[in-house]
């Protein structure tokens, strides 16, 4: 069996590296990186170029629904 000396120095062991690698790994350096990686691939930057034509898209449309509709009423009123 192994002395006093031995057993404290397991129980360093024991306590020191799970401290010690919490506190290396949870350094925000070493994954901000791949945050901003990641949170730029799941929410895009939105493209207003796009998002102006989708715009004109949807007013085109409701605007011919529109005119759709006073036709039929001229036609059914009239």
């Amino acid at each position: 069996m192994g002395s006093w000396r031995l057993e404290i120095g397991k129980m360093a062991l024991y306590i020191t590296f799970p401290v010690a690698m919490f506190h290396y790994f949870n350094q925000p350096e070493l994954f901000e990186e791949w945050v901003v990686k990641t949170r730029r691939e799941l929410y895009p930057p939105e493209n207003t170029t796009q998002q102006r034509e989708f715009l004109e898209a949807i007013q085109k449309i409701k605007a011919k629904q529109e005119a759709d509709r006073i036709k039929a009423l001229e036609r059914s009123g009239g």
